[in-house]
């Protein structure tokens, strides 16, 4: 499926963008650029409480880091004024922006957090989220992780309401869209979730997005459910004592999050994801589901298959199934569909590390580590020669050479996207012995950009699109390569799944891989 001329600019305009902002090396030498992560906290009970919201903000966020380093920020409400909302907000990562005085300024009983990594708007300041706006009815902040596929009409609709914009970011544009009038009018003040409703038929996707009023929070996710959103309760510690039944725990607050893998560590537990189209609203008086938009019909859901692939942590959970442990299916299957022969299995770490272990448990192969990682590199403010540039992977890895002299082994990773870093690493592990290195991937070649949040580069970037299996495993210098399949990385990610969605309902969007996106391709932007 090609690309028309108009998408294509599209995506040139973006990348001039991130061209100019500059990025960090290892995400230069991948190509795959993370998305954003949302976050959200409200305490029960009487206020003030006792919770330190933005603490437990920010740890959550640490744990989001992953999913953008650019900038971060935090907003709080104290629950009683809606005028004014304290802010924070900063460029580079988390733990450097929040020290201990920005955190003990942000006071409240509820709060919002965001960290970005830029897809639709340039890396400064300005767009730095969440966004916060004054309207006719008080403050309202908005955190938002996607990126709209009908910005332009949406940005048409809002302009011509007499609303200005500040940014080309489309989550100040779901901000102002907000604040619009639903089409049903309003009786005695805002109706919020009518406005929510409103911009989801407006927009069907792509988005999570947490919406912070006075005194609660407004969990959305889009219709497709292509981005995910999940709920965890803030439960009280009692050291020592035997996990219960997440139902059976007294709620201290609520949380709402990309992704799971923070709840442990403030204290909170997992309850459920957010469905798609669901409107929730958290309160000191808990949680409840306001409304669902449905999705068009005969549309199924649309989850990102490569938040399983690459973005999210291994400890988090997607429809009922630990990241890791859909990792590991992924190995097992790549091991029945690209068997070979050799002495061990090891991984590029720690992106390959989970299939690496599934793949030697189906082949009945051992594992062993083979590349060490340097931990402390950081971005170089000398410019290597040619010869060490050449040699660049060496900085960030270590061969260990007793596991690899005279072996013939299989290599796992994650994905490749340029090509421009497994050619280095099996020299390095041929310099410390190898006999053969055969690498496997444990997803399918990379062939579409996406337009849902992920920055993926563009079609003549990905080498997948310029070389087979074959004529790659040529380039880089092994003596084999193969990829999983589309259909075996499906069914891999549905083996254990345990969704709420009817079977009939059940997807993954795949666009990235086969070029039939959700909701269409994305519109052609004018300015």
């Amino acid at each position: 499926m090609e690309n028309p001329a108009g998408i294509d600019k599209q995506k040139d305009n973006k990348e001039d963008l991130a061209k100019e902002i500059g990025s960090m090396e290892e995400k230069d030498q991948s190509g795959l650029r993370h998305e954003c992560g949302v976050f959200g906290a409200v305490a029960c009970g009487d206020w003030p409480t006792s919770l330190d919201v933005a603490q437990i903000v920010c740890l959550g966020l640490v744990a989001l880091q992953h999913r953008g380093q650019e900038s971060a920020g935090i907003v709080t409400s104290e629950g009683k004024c809606a005028k004014n909302f304290n802010v924070y907000k900063g460029m580079g990562m988390i733990n450097n922006i929040f020290d201990d005085d920005a955190v003990r300024n942000l006071r409240g009983n509820l709060g919002i957090g965001h960290t970005r990594y830029s897809t639709s708007a340039a890396s400064d300041e300005v767009n730095c989220q969440p966004f916060v706006v004054h309207t006719a009815h008080g403050v309202m902040a908005v955190a938002h992780n996607g990126e709209l596929i009908n910005c332009e009409s949406l940005r048409k609709d809002v302009l011509s309401r007499g609303v200005g914009l500040s940014t080309h970011s489309d989550s100040e544009l779901i901000t102002q869209a907000l604040c619009l009038n639903p089409p049903e009018g309003e009786v005695n003040g805002p109706d919020w979730p009518a406005r929510i409703r409103h911009l989801m038929q407006l927009a069907p996707l792509s988005y999570s997005l947490v919406i912070m009023m006075k005194d609660k929070i407004y969990a959305v996710r889009d219709p497709y459910g292509n981005r995910p959103l999940c709920i965890g309760k803030i439960v009280p510690v009692t050291l020592g004592s035997k996990t219960a039944n997440v139902d059976d725990l007294d709620a201290e607050g609520w949380v709402v999050s990309s992704e799971s893998c923070g709840f442990l560590s403030i204290g909170a537990r997992y309850v459920r994801e957010v469905e798609p189209g669901e409107i929730v609203e958290l309160s000191r008086h808990g949680i409840r589901q306001i409304d669902i938009v449905e999705r068009p019909e005969n549309k199924k859901q649309a989850f990102c298959i490569f938040e399983y692939v690459y973005f999210a942590r291994s400890d988090s959970f997607f429809e009922g199934q630990m990241v890791y442990s859909v990792r590991l299916q992924c190995g097992r299957q790549l091991a029945r569909e690209a068997p070979v022969d050799a002495d061990i299995v090891s991984s590029v770490p720690e992106s390959g590390t989970a299939a690496a272990h599934g793949y030697a448990r189906e082949s009945g192969l051992h594992f062993a580590e083979v590349l060490c990682k340097n931990r402390y590199v950081g971005r170089t403010f000398i410019q290597p020669s040619t010869r060490l540039r050449q040699l660049g992977v060496a900085k960030k890895f270590g061969a260990l050479t007793e596991n690899v002299a005279g072996k013939k082994l299989i290599l796992i990773d994650d994905s490749i996207v340029r090509g421009n870093t497994i050619g280095p690493i099996i020299k390095l592990l041929r310099d410390a012995g190898a006999l053969e290195v055969h690498i496997r991937i444990a997803s399918p070649p990379l062939l579409y950009p996406c337009y849902m949040g992920i920055n993926i580069p563009t079609r003549e970037e990905l080498i997948a699109n310029r070389m087979d299996a074959v004529a790659l495993a040529r380039h880089v210098g092994a003596d084999s390569l193969e990829y999983l399949s589309v259909e075996g990385l499906v069914k891999a990610v549905r083996s254990n799944l345990k969704s709420t969605q009817s079977e009939d309902q059940i997807g993954h969007c795949t666009a990235c891989l086969t070029g039939e996106y959700p909701g269409g391709l994305p519109e052609e932007l004018s300015w």
